[in-house]
């Protein structure tokens, strides 16, 4: 039985990565034919509609004082900024390039459980942590011939989403993840917005762009709802690794729809990501084993 919830929980985790790097995709293509900010702006006011008709759908409505939370604001504020900085990033860098270095969340994640919420780390996953942000410097590669600086957004996309784990582990479960849903899609369709203004140009909208907006609001949900799906079933140790998809999702996207093809610094640095990330969270799986026995102590965690 346990086998078969695995499974169900890592087929629904494969299609939230699925949809959420379909939906860089169809952003970073409408990158090229507007600003960010527009692109943004119109995808939000499509999937803010849906997500806050799914959510009223399925009574996960809350009254509006609950916005002002201060955990439910950092969350909100984190994931909202992350998502703009990260498809700003995207739109002058190769897809599989920023979705390699976006892995590194369940690293800096670790991290921040450390220095803010005071969890016990041991050196095992310490060292797998730095040895992971070697591998994202193997990818940005300042100071190098192939070096840019829009991959540094991309960093900041890590820090802000690992805010947004962090508070969200706080937090706990008693707000439904559809609420914060539409917290986070109208705080991206606002932020869209004043980017928009801000930029001050409007670009012509023909079909291409409406299917193409409309293409990245229904892969985004699709994200949203199946990434719910997936940590409400069986064992995170076995189900998490699959997120790892994303990675194989981004280069196959990038070579078919942009010509883009990662080269060998890039791969060597995603592989030292996604096997450090694995290396966590089977450390993290025994912690949690002994804790739970009884046996845990600093020396091996």
């Amino acid at each position: 039985m346990l086998q078969s919830v695995n499974m169900r929980g890592a087929l629904f985790m494969g299609f939230a990565m699925a949809g959420y790097v379909f939906n860089d995709a169809f952003m970073k293509g409408l990158s090229q034919d507007m600003s960010m900010g527009q692109a943004i702006f119109m995808r939000g006011v499509v999937a803010s509609v849906l997500i806050i008709f799914i959510a009223w759908r399925n009574g996960a409505l809350r009254p509006v004082r609950m916005v002002f939370e201060p955990m439910i604001m950092i969350r909100t504020f984190s994931e909202s900024l992350g998502t703009v900085v990260f498809l700003t990033a995207l739109a002058n860098i190769p897809l599989a390039n920023a979705s390699a270095i976006l892995q590194s969340v369940p690293l800096a994640t670790t991290a921040g459980a450390v220095l803010f919420l005071k969890e016990p780390v041991g050196w095992r996953r310490w060292v797998a942590t730095i040895v992971g942000f070697v591998g994202v410097l193997i990818i940005i590669r300042p100071g190098a011939a192939g070096y840019d600086a829009y991959s540094l957004l991309v960093v900041g996309a890590v820090i802000f989403s690992a805010a947004r784990d962090l508070s969200t582990r706080v937090m706990g479960s008693l707000v439904p993840p559809l609420f914060l849903s539409v917290l986070v899609a109208v705080a991206v369709t606002v932020t869209g917005l004043i980017m928009w203004i801000v930029d001050g140009n409007v670009a012509p909208i023909d079909t291409g762009h409406i299917v193409k907006v409309v293409s990245a609001a229904v892969f985004i949900l699709i994200g949203y709802q199946f990434i719910v799906l997936a940590t409400r079933e069986g064992d995170m140790s076995f189900i998490v690794p699959f997120r790892y998809s994303s990675l194989l999702w981004s280069i196959f996207l990038g070579a078919i729809f942009f010509a883009e093809f990662p080269d060998f610094l890039t791969i060597l640095g995603s592989t030292i990501i996604v096997m450090t990330g694995l290396y966590t969270l089977y450390r993290e799986r025994r912690v949690t084993i002994r804790d739970r026995s009884g046996t845990r102590t600093p020396e091996t965690t």
